[in-house]
């Protein structure tokens, strides 16, 4: 597990240095949808690997609910990172990234804001 851990901060840096350079490029004011897609294309020129858009299905009382959620992007199989472009940073934001944490069974998320001035103001660190 500590390996795990590990494995996933190192990534979480580098998903951080990668979101850094998208909002620094593209600034704010996009949706969500387009921040992913730069994401994605600038972790793919670092070589990091990463799934977009991961639906998952949970059981509830032996019942499979098929697409119950849906991962922004899921890092290396170790980090979940959902996007937000939002004023602010909520609670609720974080719970929700708690639940897709606890039902992966991942101990590390990272939430970022790109509506927020700088970057480095819209990133959070999540551990389950």
């Amino acid at each position: 597990m500590i390996h795990d851990v590990e494995h996933a901060e190192g990534l979480a840096n580098a998903v951080i240095g990668a979101s850094i350079e998208v909002h620094r490029e593209v600034g704010a004011g996009l949706l969500e949808t387009a921040y992913e897609e730069c994401l994605s294309h600038e972790l793919t020129l670092r070589g990091i690997t990463h799934q977009r858009q991961v639906d998952v299905a949970i059981n509830y009382k032996g019942h499979t609910i098929e697409r119950a959620y849906r991962i922004d992007l899921l890092i290396g199989n170790s980090l979940i990172v959902e996007l937000k472009a939002v004023d602010e940073l909520l609670p609720v934001h974080t719970a929700q990234l708690l639940t897709y944490l606890r039902f992966q069974n991942k101990g590390l998320g990272l939430l970022l804001n790109f509506k927020a001035k700088t970057l480095k103001e819209g990133i959070k660190r999540v551990v389950l």
